[in-house]
């Protein structure tokens, strides 16, 4: 899958996850990187942002960042679908950072 078609995927998994989840995001980007940070060559995505449940009254922080990365994502998925699929649960996974959920809620929610 190219680059352009792997970033098609994420807007269409984007698109799959609930509008009332996605209208609750406060200052977040997206993007897409070739691969993860060398030391975890098998990271998905990651959430670069001060969670929502850390900010103060002020405001004026930079917009967080969620990355999806697409080498790893690539390698473990067979298929179209099953990327897309995949990038949905990596974006849920990393929006829940956001909010302030660590990943042994996560882990505990199903979502690890």
């Amino acid at each position: 899958m190219s680059r352009e078609e792997f970033e098609e995927a994420v807007g269409d998994a984007l698109d799959e996850v609930p509008a009332q989840l996605m209208d609750l995001l406060d200052n977040v980007v997206f993007f897409v990187e070739d691969e993860p940070p060398a030391d975890d060559p098998e990271l998905l995505g990651v959430y670069d942002g001060i969670p929502l449940t850390e900010r103060g009254d002020w405001g004026g922080e930079m917009p967080d960042r969620i990355t999806i990365f697409r080498g790893p994502t690539l390698r473990m998925c067979r298929d179209r679908d099953e990327v897309i699929e995949e990038i949905a649960v990596t974006v849920v996974h990393e929006i829940a950072h956001h909010f302030g959920i660590d990943d042994e809620k996560l882990h505990a929610l199903g979502w690890g």
